[in-house]
């Protein structure tokens, strides 16, 4: 099955438990759908770049799913109705990586990445 990765942001009024509980309501509609939900990781409340609905923070999540074309296309058309939802990004990968992703490292695990430039 082909391998994705999404991220969203929910509204910043939701306690900490709602967002996360988005994750895992999201993981049980892949399931239901013949998908499978890797890895979930949530990043926290996070300050936007711009205002989005009136809100100028967001909760951020970030899924990794191995899963049908219909399964994901089933789960993002349940974020767009989702009234908590603000935004959604999915994007089609041919492998996941190990570990945690970049915004879950330490800034000084990131610092290598510096020096190459």
């Amino acid at each position: 099955m082909p391998l994705y990765e999404h991220v969203f942001i929910s509204r910043q009024d939701l306690s900490n438990a709602q967002a996360e509980g988005l994750v895992e309501h999201f993981g049980s509609v892949l399931s239901d759908n013949g998908g499978k939900l890797v890895d979930s990781e949530y990043w926290g409340v996070k300050t936007m770049a711009y205002k989005i609905n009136k809100n100028r923070k967001g909760h951020y999540a970030f899924l990794r799913t191995d899963s049908p074309a219909p399964a994901v296309e089933e789960m993002e058309r349940l974020m767009r109705l989702h009234d908590d939802v603000m935004r959604v990004m999915t994007i089609k990968v041919d492998a996941h990586e190990e570990g945690p992703s970049i915004q879950m490292q330490k800034r000084d695990d990131r610092d290598d990445r510096r020096g190459r430039r």
